[in-house]
């Protein structure tokens, strides 16, 4: 996958990510597209790195889901323990 496609598919995630993440969280749309777009790149080329897939799969959609989800825990946890 290219590196502007990979871009355009964590934009995606990072919303989806944020709207399947229970609870409130008080981060903006861009801190939401930031993470959303780096759990898309850890997924994408850690997946493909490890052999889990190949670029362009659709595991590599829910890889990088998933990878936005837990970066949105973490720093979900990171700001609660600031506050």
């Amino acid at each position: 996958m290219s590196l502007i496609g990979t871009l355009f598919i964590g934009l995606i995630v990072g919303w989806l990510a944020r709207w399947l993440k229970p609870g409130s969280d008080k981060m903006g749309l861009i801190l939401t597209t930031v993470l959303g777009v780096a759990g898309s790149f850890f997924a994408t080329y850690a997946g493909t790195f490890l052999g889990l897939y190949q670029p362009g799969e659709p595991a590599g959609f829910i890889g990088a889901l998933i990878g936005a989800i837990v970066l949105l825990y973490i720093v979900g946890a990171i700001k609660a323990r600031q506050d």
